[in-house]
């Protein structure tokens, strides 16, 4: 699996800001309904759904929410850079700018669980992570983070 199957360039945006994770969970639902046909409210629904279970901010300023959705038949991703960073009540404590978001079919238990390894390990790499946060092109952050590192999901 690489994130190029995952994350397609219309799904990667910059945003100056969200003044709270529910807008942000609407922005991203805005990007997966135009990106993949999801449906809006499906997306923040089960988003704000999984994030009640526990905040889905890792830390160093990356957040990785995610969520299964009905109707999907394979893994899915949408990102954000956020100009300004948002209190997330990540782990560390420290707001958030970077947000990769993914999206699963209901019944899709290993091959989510490998992207969001994936995606974990690309967003823990502080060197493709501070290329994030000195670019504002969507398409330069999806050659970044689809360039990836080299080790794949199992």
């Amino acid at each position: 699996m690489e994130l190029s199957s995952i994350l397609k360039p219309s799904a990667v945006k910059v945003a100056g800001k969200a003044t709270s994770k529910k807008r942000l969970f609407q922005d991203l639902g805005e990007i997966a309904a135009a990106s993949f046909g999801l449906s809006l409210d499906d997306v923040v629904d089960a988003l704000l759904e999984r994030e009640s279970l526990g905040p889905t901010g890792v830390g160093h300023g990356v957040a990785l929410p995610h969520a299964r959705i009905a109707g999907l038949d394979r893994v899915v991703g949408a990102f954000v850079r956020l100009d300004t960073p948002l209190e997330f009540d990540a782990v560390d404590r420290q707001p958030v700018d970077l947000v990769f978001s993914l999206f699963a079919p209901v019944d899709a238990g290993v091959e989510h669980l490998k992207a969001l390894a994936l995606v974990s390990r690309t967003m823990r790499d502080a060197g493709i992570c501070s290329k994030l946060r000195s670019n504002s092109d969507p398409s330069a952050l999806h050659a970044i983070l689809t360039a990836g590192p080299v080790t794949q999901a199992a």
